[in-house]
């Protein structure tokens, strides 16, 4: 039997060679265990031990089974039983044990675990045993007693050596600890539950023998080292090594991403952690900035990210952030105005319509419309200003309507001296009586209007001609339209 014990570890070193220590994905594994035991029985214990070899299995990252088979001794000495005073033979009983077991080892944490794995076990088995040494032969005693004489015939007689198998239940807790690519140090602790009471040759009834062990050992990995991932980053080693990362740090660049992601998700170097070049490590653009790592100006308004978020205070995502219809690079490096505030020169028009118009968004003075070139009106001359239009049947001033009539506010304030007839017209939809108060409603409206732009309205009147006066047909909506509208005439 010692013969087949040496033959199992030579077997379990040969498939471990050239193997590589790994806590899952490792396919196979396999060690010696060098395991102190603690003797459980009617006697007491001796120093005993075991040498164990197995083979591991991988089921899941979590879960393996293990074969495995021991050599070792079971020792105990009789101090249960008394003796004649004239014995001075020795007391102890020694029994050859040859366990085999599969157990099925629970590794919670290795797929994340680095350097060491923790691990609970528990299995069944069988066990050879063989009592090599028995305590004495023909000898009277009784138990628990001083004065010899006969043998107490409930105890059972040990004077001859038992053998035979056992059940075995093992269960206990250990850890793997690695000590390089190719080996691990196993440390292990646990407990053997036999169902024979016969290791110490003496049987007690409803007393089965048992032990406890703390062991230490080496284990092999059996694994493809290309295939393994040791750092947990989503990358094989033999894929790092290509790509020239750290098969051994998760995070070769330390930008805070692993190296699996900036791969296979963001598509960023993981060998650079600022793969755009705008100062911005890729992972805080990812996480914290909403940017792209791959794009120096994220939102293409001229302006690197870095700028935008350190220096101006920008939106690095949004290429106008003011909302005034200029691009945030275009604000800083060709305006001069605030990127952050849609009317620089707080002169009430945003920087996008002056620049758009000619007038200086830095300069208030010019925010009001200049006024046009003088010309000579008439009086009882009616002028008519393109885009001062209503809705159907309403007489609310519209944005569009409200731009132009600043080029009449202009006109009235430069000319104090004029006064104006305000015409409200509408198109033919409705009945007559209601557009005849519709076009008045509109007229009043334009008059309340420069009223509130500082004009007096003893210089404004008005006059409602309803459907009466139209400038384009009525047969289609942008006829209609365009005869909802109110049109100047100068009455002094």
């Amino acid at each position: 039997m010692k013969k087949h014990f040496l033959l199992l570890l030579t077997i379990t070193a040969f498939i471990s060679i050239n193997a590589n220590a790994q806590f899952k994905n490792y396919g196979i594994k396999g060690g010696v265990q060098f395991l102190p035991l603690i003797p459980f029985s009617e006697f007491d214990g001796k120093f005993s031990w075991m040498a164990r070899g197995f083979v591991n299995f991988e089921l899941s990252n979590s879960l393996s089974l293990d074969l495995g088979a021991g050599y070792g001794q079971y020792n105990t000495e009789d101090n249960y039983n008394s003796y004649p005073e004239n014995y001075t033979a020795d007391k102890e009983v020694s029994a050859d044990i040859i366990p085999i077991d599969l157990r099925l080892r629970i590794s919670p944490w290795a797929k994340t675990a680095k350097s060491w794995n923790p691990y609970f076990f528990i299995g069944a088995g069988v066990m050879s045993y063989s009592a090599e040494n028995v305590v004495f032969d023909s000898v009277s005693y009784t138990s628990g007693k001083t004065d010899g004489g006969t043998i107490d015939s409930t105890i059972y007689t040990h004077d001859a050596s038992e053998s035979g198998w056992s059940g075995i239940i093992p269960i206990g807790i250990g850890t793997e600890i690695k000590l390089s690519d190719n080996v691990l140090l196993d440390i292990n602790g646990g407990l053997t539950y036999t169902t024979t009471d016969l290791l110490n040759n003496f049987v007690i009834e409803d007393y089965n023998d048992a032990y406890a062990n703390i062991g230490i050992g080496l284990t092999f990995a059996g694994s493809d080292k290309c295939n393994t991932d040791e750092d947990k980053d989503g990358l094989t080693y033999c894929r790092e090594e290509q790509i020239g990362t750290n098969p051994e740090i998760a995070d070769t660049d330390g930008d805070g991403c692993n190296d699996g992601d900036e791969v296979n998700t963001y598509k960023t170097n993981p060998l650079n952690k600022d793969t755009d070049g705008d100062t911005l490590f890729d992972c805080d653009e990812i996480r914290m900035y909403s940017t792209n790592p791959l794009n120096k100006d994220t939102d293409g308004d001229q302006l690197m990210d870095n700028e935008e978020i350190k220096k101006y205070t920008t939106l690095p995502t949004n290429p106008d952030t003011d909302g005034d219809g200029l691009k945030d690079g275009a604000e800083v490096l060709t305006h001069k105005t605030n990127p952050k505030l849609a009317d620089t020169d707080l002169g009430s028009i945003g920087d996008g319509i002056e620049v758009g118009r000619g007038t200086d968004p830095l300069n208030p003075d010019d925010d009001l419309p200049p006024a046009p070139p003088e010309e000579k009106v008439k009086v009882g001359e009616i002028i008519h200003l393109e885009g001062i239009n209503f809705a159907t049947n309403k007489w609310e001033i519209t944005s569009i309507a409200e731009d132009k009539l600043e080029l009449a506010l202009n006109a009235m304030k430069n000319n104090p001296n004029v006064e104006v007839e305000i015409i409200g017209h509408t198109d033919n939809t409705g009945s007559r009586n209601w557009n005849m108060e519709l076009s008045l409603n509109r007229a009043n409206s334009v008059k309340d209007w420069f009223i509130s732009k500082g004009i007096s309205g003893s210089r404004i009147t008005t006059i409602g001609m309803g459907p009466d006066d139209p400038i384009a047909p009525n047969d289609t909506e942008e006829g209609r339209y365009k005869n909802r509208r109110i049109d100047f005439k100068r009455t002094k």
